[in-house]
């Protein structure tokens, strides 16, 4: 069975390679011998089919055990999307919307507590806050977010915010990275997602996220975190115009900046969600592909775990962008973790994403199992929380939730449509509080003419 402790493996694999493309063999004999390949490497890897695609499997699959063990784990948590309202026009997401569109949401501070308050309740040890970038943010927005958070619930990890959202506090502060990090911090930030990656070459972001934040600035965030001693995740999003090279490249990238700080707690590749995608549904990027075919998506996860194994040891799958079939499948192609329960998804499904808001811990815990792999809850910096037996089927809270998911925890669809959380721009909003204070002095003053008295 796949993941068992299977001496036989190795040899296999060997055996394998004996009969394959010399220049293939030895990219994946090397990686076995524990060296670091390089991009050229992978993007040969990339371009492998049959037999040769075979071995990479099997090799991702061998370096995982090598390294990681049988142990497949995931967190319980939940996503708060404060916000869809952004400043930027990215043409891969769905999900922001411009301040003067009807279905923009601002949730308000006593709402996110609730809803991270509800997270703990249900046993959630992290909260992953990321939103949109509203127009004329308080440059403090992000710090008083947390401090609230924590003020609440001193023991919940705060999983935020993007290298995005990071540069745009410290720009509306008006302070650098840095000290707005480091303030992050001090408020009790306890991880940075490695989001807004997408691909890290310019000339590509220029193309489908034109305005976005820059490759250097992404990493100067993400290093900056890492001195400070923020732990950050890292990403790539995959399956739309970038090539091979792109993605080696990318991986490359990751694995320097982790050789120099040692920082990233894991990497996730995230595969391009097209249906509702403006660059794709709208045609506004040539070439645009439909997202990444299955083949593609077990190749990402594979190369990235041979790529990356001596530096990164957990590879993820996004149970949200694949769905529990695949993401089980990629356990025997270098994933040893399932992300995160979430509770809420609002970013993907907004993209047309259809594997759901929830997947409840037992559901994981299953997915596991089938697989032949030992199942374990972790914190989000990969400590070890429990570790389950062969017929360990304790419920948690998590679990006794029913199909009513959307009624009892809300979701995308619902934010949008609700005009008690709906965005109000803050120069209009100024503005309507001026007529409404206005209106109630002429009203105070009228109500104390004789022609304003009653009866």
């Amino acid at each position: 069975m796949p993941g068992t402790n299977r001496r036989s493996d190795t040899g296999s694999v060997e055996g394998l390679l004996s009969n394959l493309d010399p220049r293939v063999a030895g990219i994946l004999n090397r990686a076995l011998e524990g060296q670091d390949i390089s991009a050229q490497d992978a993007e040969a890897l990339f371009e492998t089919s049959g037999a040769e695609y075979n071995a990479v499997v099997m090799t991702a699959d061998e370096l995982r055990r090598r390294t990681v063990g049988d142990v497949v784990t995931y967190v319980v948590n939940r996503n708060i999307n404060f916000t869809n309202v952004c400043i930027k026009r990215c043409g891969f997401c769905a999900f922001s919307r411009d301040f003067r569109e009807e279905q923009g949401y601002l949730l308000p501070v006593n709402e996110i507590i609730r809803r991270a308050k509800e997270a703990w309740d249900y046993g959630a040890t992290e909260v992953c806050i990321q939103a949109g970038l509203p127009p004329q943010m308080e440059g403090d927005l992000y710090i008083k977010l947390t401090e609230a958070i924590k003020a609440e619930l001193p023991d919940m990890h705060i999983h935020g915010f993007s290298p995005e959202e990071v540069l745009y506090g410290s720009v509306r502060s008006r302070i650098s990275i840095r000290k707005y990090l480091q303030r992050l911090k001090d408020a009790g930030v306890g991880s940075l997602p490695g989001t807004s990656a997408e691909i890290l070459d310019q000339d590509l972001r220029d193309i489908i996220s034109p305005g976005r934040i820059r490759v250097d600035q992404w990493t100067e965030v993400i290093t900056t975190a890492h001195e400070l001693g923020i732990p950050t995740t890292s990403t790539v999003m995959f399956g739309h115009i970038e090539t091979n090279a792109h993605l080696a490249s990318h991986m490359a990238y990751i694995r320097e900046i982790q050789q120099r700080t040692g920082g990233i707690t894991e990497f996730v590749p995230l595969s391009f969600v097209a249906s509702e995608a403006p660059m794709f549904l709208k045609r506004l990027v040539e070439n645009v592909r439909s997202g990444p075919t299955g083949t593609d998506v077990i190749k990402v996860h594979a190369i990235a775990r041979i790529m990356l194994n001596n530096w990164i040891p957990n590879i993820q799958a996004s149970w949200v962008k694949e769905g529990s079939r695949v993401s089980q499948l990629l356990l025997t192609a270098g994933v040893n973790d399932l992300g995160g329960t979430l509770i809420n998804e609002s970013i993907s499904t907004s993209a047309g994403a259809q594997h759901g808001q929830l997947m409840r811990p037992l559901e994981f815990r299953q997915m596991i199992r089938q697989a032949g792999r030992v199942p374990a809850e972790r914190y989000t910096t990969y400590t070890t929380r429990r570790v389950f037996g062969d017929d360990d089927e304790a419920l948690d809270p998590l679990d006794l939730v029913g199909d009513n998911v959307e009624e009892l925890f809300g979701s995308y669809n619902m934010l949008v449509q609700m005009d008690n959380f709906r965005f109000q721009h803050p120069k209009y909003a100024d503005k309507s509080r001026e007529n409404e204070t206005d209106n109630e002095t002429d009203e105070g003053a009228s109500a104390m003419t004789p022609s304003g008295t009653s009866g």
